[in-house]
């Protein structure tokens, strides 16, 4: 009877410590949908699950959505790792609604651009990509090289543009703006500018693989996007092109952040090491095109070509994400008020 109940014991105790791991092994990461998400799976979450014995549950979105998730939950987040802007992770910083990330436990930190790591520790950029121009090479024999060429009659219901809920769309404002002599503390030469435009185009798209389609169905000939989408779209035979225009790209620095309440943070940690180390910044680099932080990454010629690299690196715009960050809700607002339809 000891025996037996010995035996009871032991198993209500491994089945009490096989629950708390098993709810302990699942982390919830807030990521970007479409092919995003599918070569995240293959470069890094694979090898994370491999490594940990934990499980990914991935939920898609863009950066508002999670930035108005985390602030919906103020402090309890269900996310532990989220996939955001850099200019919302900085307002997010603000509004103290982030964990701390401990560089010091991050095993690839020394390898690591610094201007990748935010002088608080609240988020780490983990790519380098652009808001760019991307066209169909069979329906546009003379490649626009300038923002302003997409006010050309020509692109007229021919073009798609981001929704300033999205990162091309607020991008593609602010570029307009800088183009046209303005300053990020005024926004007026960008609004006069994108209005036009925005009432000829196509759509003010809000995810960014509604643009895949419509380049499919030649509903569009061009479109503000991103290097990376257009990278992958390009490997499944899609006949597309990318400008990076001569005043510049803007440049987006995604970022990995752990929202404050998060359930599982040291595992977070984890994930975040795993995205940045050099075989999974190899691996993304040359499957999404997205630029490597991870300073011993070397790319191949193919991906040199699409990623922001070299010359086209050294032209791009990085506005400044705390000024952004605190603009962005009166350009919200004016957006809807004066673009939307």
């Amino acid at each position: 009877m000891k025996t037996a109940l010995a035996r009871c014991l032991s198993l209500g105790f491994a089945s009490l410590l096989m629950s708390g791991a098993l709810h302990a092994e699942e982390l919830v990461v807030g990521i970007f949908g479409g092919s995003f998400a599918d070569d995240s799976k293959t470069c890094h979450i694979a090898s994370f699950e491999k490594k940990t014995g934990a499980k990914v549950a991935l939920k898609l979105g863009s950066s508002s959505q999670f930035a108005a998730a985390i602030r919906a939950t103020g402090g309890k987040s269900d996310f532990d790792v989220v996939y955001i802007d850099n200019s919302l992770a900085a307002q997010l910083k603000n509004e103290k609604l982030l964990e701390t990330i401990d560089k010091s436990r991050l095993a690839n930190a020394a390898d690591i651009s610094p201007r990748a790591l935010d002088k608080d520790g609240q988020y780490v950029v983990f790519m380098t990509g652009a808001t760019v121009i991307v066209y169909d090479t069979k329906q546009i024999k003379t490649p626009p090289t300038s923002w302003a060429d997409l006010a050309k009659p020509e692109y007229d219901g021919r073009l798609a543009i981001g929704d300033i809920s999205g990162t091309s769309g607020s991008q593609f404002l602010m570029a307009l703006n800088r183009m046209k002599g303005g300053e990020l503390s005024n926004m007026d030469a960008g609004f006069a500018a994108v209005k036009p435009i925005a009432k000829a185009s196509v759509t003010l798209y809000t995810q960014a693989d509604q643009i895949v389609s419509l380049f499919e169905r030649q509903e569009i000939a061009a479109a503000v996007w991103y290097p990376d989408r257009a990278g992958s779209a390009i490997d499944k035979g899609l006949p597309l092109a990318i400008v990076y225009p001569k005043e510049g790209a803007v440049g987006i620095l995604p970022a990995l952040v752990i929202p404050k309440g998060a359930k599982s943070p040291a595992l977070a940690l984890k994930y975040i090491d795993e995205v940045l180390s050099k075989e999974g910044q190899a691996c993304f680099a040359e499957r999404k095109y997205a630029g490597p932080v991870n300073t011993q990454v070397k790319l191949s010629d193919k991906a040199a070509k699409i990623v922001p690299y070299k010359e086209t690196f050294d032209k791009l715009w990085l506005p400044d994400p705390e000024q952004v960050a605190k603009s962005m809700p009166e350009w919200t607002r004016r957006w809807q008020r004066e673009v939307a339809r």
